[in-house]
């Protein structure tokens, strides 16, 4: 049975407009006008224990919000979403204890306290037994070479630093299941290769289902053995990379491009992406 079933998943937003200018804020102020956007049309999928997953797409296509009603913080319009038989809104107590969350640049550790004070503070948050944590903790800071900044308020640590402390502190009570939106924006290439190095070692030797939005398509190739694009609100493809590739190259094919559509095979992955983008007209713009 799958860990998490998500089935047509819906989800819209009142967005405020107003017209440029000083009247426009005045008239918006008498007489509110609104548009509705809709971020999730339908979304479906399944996700096996164990499995690591990338979730791609442009900005706006929903991926964050999925993550968050996956995550119970969002309640859905429509659809049902089940993780190990819990709705995460509904049961977001107990949901919360056996998830782990990191969400770009947003901090879960406090801002200015020593890494290794927040660490504890999340200990009795999650109620992790002494003796478990401390072993959990010492593993993390070890795997992630966070020895030097333990003592560290979190607002003096590089961004890269703080990613790998963020990571830790959503792995301190060991959960089933790790959601990471954008773990890797904005940091140099020697940090990102650590975070990437630690969570294909967390998904190997703990089994942590994996589930990891990203627009570095580095990230996709080096982590999920399978991917699904969504591009407004709905599932456009689901599968493997090499799966894209050859519907990219089919796609050309048909087009009448058969000397470049054969060149899809070897193509890297961002070119495989935008190509697949503007195929099924989900680009940004």
């Amino acid at each position: 049975m799958a860990q998490i079933v998500v089935h047509q998943l819906r989800k819209s937003y009142r967005v405020h407009e107003r017209d440029p200018g000083v009247l426009g804020a005045l008239r918006a102020m008498v007489r509110p006008r609104y548009r509705t956007v809709e971020a999730l049309s339908g979304v479906s999928f399944e996700l096996q224990s164990g499995e690591m997953l990338g979730f791609i797409g442009p900005n706006g296509a929903g991926k964050s919000t999925t993550i968050k009603i996956l995550a119970g913080i969002l309640r859905p319009d429509g659809g049902s979403v089940r993780i190990d038989g819990r709705d995460p809104f509904t049961d977001r107590e107990r949901h919360v204890g056996r998830i782990g969350a990191v969400f770009g640049q947003r901090t879960q550790l406090w801002w200015d306290l020593p890494v290794r004070d927040g660490f504890a503070l999340l200990r009795d948050i999650y109620r992790v037994d002494a003796h478990r944590f401390e072993r959990t903790r010492d593993e993390l800071v070890a795997l992630l070479h966070l020895e030097r900044v333990l003592d560290q308020p979190v607002r003096q640590l590089s961004l890269g630093q703080r990613m790998r402390a963020e990571i830790a502190a959503a792995l301190l009570h060991e959960p089933d299941i790790l959601f990471l939106d954008e773990p890797t924006i904005g940091l140099d290439a020697p940090s990102k290769l650590a975070v990437r190095d630690f969570v294909r070692r967390a998904h190997r030797e703990r089994g942590t289902t994996v589930l990891l939005t990203t627009h570095d398509m580095h990230d996709i190739e080096a982590l999920a053995g399978r991917v699904i694009v969504i591009g407004h609100g709905r599932v456009l493809a689901d599968g493997p990379v090499e799966g894209l590739r050859a519907q990219v190259a089919a796609a050309r094919r048909a087009e009448g491009m058969g000397a470049e559509a054969e060149a899809d095979d070897d193509l890297a992955i961002e070119a495989v992406i935008a190509r697949f983008y503007a195929l099924h007209g989900a680009a940004e713009g």
